[in-house]
């Protein structure tokens, strides 16, 4: 017999009966009924239940043993009798005689309980994450996450997709976050950087003649947690095919996304089918004021500002006038039957948002009511009808601010009156592209014109348009596939043209010479025949969080660091032997404020390099 088990937890039936046979597993839950003990013995698998009797000579052994300890049983299966099946658990027909027993491993008292649904502390949990995973809840987000892993796989190699695995040492680039560096010992003062996305090398791989590469990809970010973003390290299927164009792109992910969520939601989940909808970056913020639309959220908003310019209500018209306002109206059907103190709620939680209030028309029994249309006239407020689809029962929201503002007070509002009247869509998940982003904006504090978004992307307009257009209305081929207003992954079409790289790059304030020295490998390579090519990286960890319905990206996430980016059961980041400094050429100089690197290389290359944080 196999020293440790002839049997998994979760695999003994019925059939078995009379068979000797050998389990091992953690203690799950004890009970203590005199003379009998019952053992729940938990592995990977399931449970089974075990009983020992008073006069085994195990039993005291037992009684005395902390749950969670590891123990290897030896017994007979025996059938239970039909008033104690257990039909919660796939053994429930049948428990184990012990005959036999050895203790594997004692557990010490627990930090944390893994029976139950006692909530712990974040870091708590941290720290002990080899137990937080034995909890059911937990250990399912694992499982789910590996099988959906193995689901993509499968659909993108049905497609024809070649998996390939990319470095991870590799050089820093301006992706649009910080890189983590990792010092030399081999070059004094140069580093190498863990790789944003794996961004250059899958351009590369077109140019070698890979027609359609994908992988699971981990990608390296030095940016602060969100609920929907893990800091340091997440993993994303990348993918990338030659001689394609934008609808090519979304055509290989969205039958696979599709398939992903109906094989793994609940069937009476509504998903949107495919091709999924595709809504203009500057459409998406007008409309739902945010580049990352719930459309679950029936509510939207629509530009009535002709509505009040130099109308009767004095507010909205002078800052039209001299504030460069906009209006935005949001219509929420049948809503003017809801109390005044409805209205009045909704006012005060404006306020304290520092929206300055929310204005709003109600029209009932063919007549317009609330604060706002007594100062309008019966030809404005018709128009206001017509503009906004507006029918009677229902309301008219008002957000009168500078463009950007509107936008982000829109997206609050809209919201807002989406959670008080409960008209979230229940069990949806609804996918949208947003396309056309600008190629490139404004940096809020230097107020030069940097990259929109990924700077290896084809301008729309190619050549022509950098050479002539302003570079704020330039459009690029990028675009974000957004579910449940998750933004679950950024693409584009890319950039293949030595001369289009250099004056995309020119306009952002590198010099050719930077490019060829900074980009070296994609501008050589771009010199030998380089195809069209695009390609997008749907987040894996976003998806799982969506599909397991967990509020926050640490939940779905094996080991997660914390929000702070520490690895609390392992203790980093965490100082390092003065030896390596040596090692490395670098000198770490100390302040009461904060820490910083100090490079103590005789070489000048590491003057473009950025400080280290």
């Amino acid at each position: 017999m196999h020293p440790y088990r002839t049997h998994t937890c979760g695999e003994l039936r019925s059939h078995h009966k009379g068979e000797k046979i050998r389990i091992s597993g953690w203690i799950n839950r004890k009970r203590d009924h005199g003379n009998l003990l019952f053992i729940d013995l938990r592995d990977f698998y399931g449970q089974t239940q075990c009983v020992v009797n008073a006069t085994n000579e195990v039993f005291d052994t037992l009684t005395h043993v902390r749950q969670e300890s590891v123990v290897t049983i030896t017994g007979k299966v025996v059938c239970r009798t039909e008033d104690t099946i257990n039909t919660k658990i796939t053994t429930g027909e049948i428990e184990i005689q012990v005959d036999g027993l050895k203790v594997e491993s004692l557990c010490n008292e627990l930090p944390l309980q893994v029976v139950g649904e006692i909530s712990y502390p974040e870091e708590t949990r941290l720290k002990y994450r080899y137990l937080d995973i034995r909890r059911e809840k937990v250990k399912n987000n694992i499982l789910l996450r590996s099988r959906i892993i193995s689901y993509l796989r499968r659909g993108m190699e049905e497609q024809g997709f070649i998996d390939v695995q990319t470095p991870i040492l590799t050089a820093s680039s301006p992706e649009g976050a910080r890189d983590f560096v990792v010092p030399s010992r081999r070059f004094p003062g140069m580093f190498y950087a863990l790789p944003q996305a794996p961004q250059q090398f899958k351009q590369l791989l077109m140019v070698s003649g890979i027609d359609k590469y994908y992988q699971i990809a981990p990608s390296f970010r030095d940016e602060d947690a969100r609920s929907d973003r893990s800091p340091g390290e997440f993993y994303q299927l990348d993918y990338e095919l030659a001689y394609c164009t934008q609808d090519d792109v979304f055509q290989a992910i969205e039958p696979v996304l599709f398939n992903l969520f109906k094989e793994f939601s609940d069937n009476d989940c509504a998903i949107t089918q495919y091709p999924f909808p595709q809504i203009p970056y500057s459409e998406s913020l007008g409309k739902y004021g945010s580049d990352k639309p719930d459309l679950r959220n029936p509510l939207f908003m629509v530009d009535v500002t002709s509505c009040f310019e130099g109308s009767g209500f004095g507010i909205f018209s002078s800052m039209i006038k001299g504030k460069n306002a906009i209006v935005k109206a949001i219509r929420v059907p049948n809503v003017a039957s809801q109390p005044r103190k409805f209205f009045d709620g909704l006012t005060s939680w404006a306020q304290s948002e520092g929206l300055g209030g929310l204005a709003y028309i109600i029209f009932k029994d063919g007549e317009a009511k609330g604060p706002v249309a007594k100062h309008l006239s019966e030809e404005t407020l018709e128009s206001l009808k017509v503009q906004t689809s507006c029918k009677s029962d229902d309301g008219l929201f008002f957000i009168c601010a500078p463009k950007k503002k509107a936008e982000e007070y829109g997206r609050q509002a809209r919201a807002k009156l989406c959670e008080e009247l409960d008209l979230l869509e229940d069990k949806a998940f609804r996918f949208c592209w947003v396309v056309d982003f600008p190629m490139y904006e404004k940096d809020e504090k230097t107020r030069e014109i940097i990259f929109s978004h990924n700077p290896f992307s084809m301008p729309q307009g190619g050549l022509n348009a950098l050479n002539t257009m302003n570079p704020l209305e330039i459009k690029a081929y990028q675009y974000d596939i957004v579910c449940n207003g998750v933004e679950l992954s950024s693409g584009a079409i890319r950039n293949h043209l030595p001369e289009v790289m250099v004056k995309a790059f020119e306009i952002a304030g590198y010099s050719e010479k930077d490019v060829k020295e900074r980009f070296s490998a994609l501008y050589n390579a771009f010199q030998f025949g380089a195809p069209p090519h695009g390609g997008c990286a749907p987040g894996i960890d976003r998806i799982v969080m969506l599909l397991a319905n967990e509020p926050n990206i640490r939940e779905v996430i094996p080991f997660p660091m914390d929000q702070q980016a520490r690895d609390l059961m392992m203790g980093a980041p965490c100082p390092i032997d003065p030896v390596r400094f040596e090692e490395l050429h670098i000198q770490l100089k100390r302040s009461e404020s904060k820490s910083t690197v100090k490079l103590a290389s005789n070489s000048d290359l590491n003057k473009d390099l950025h400080h280290l944080d």
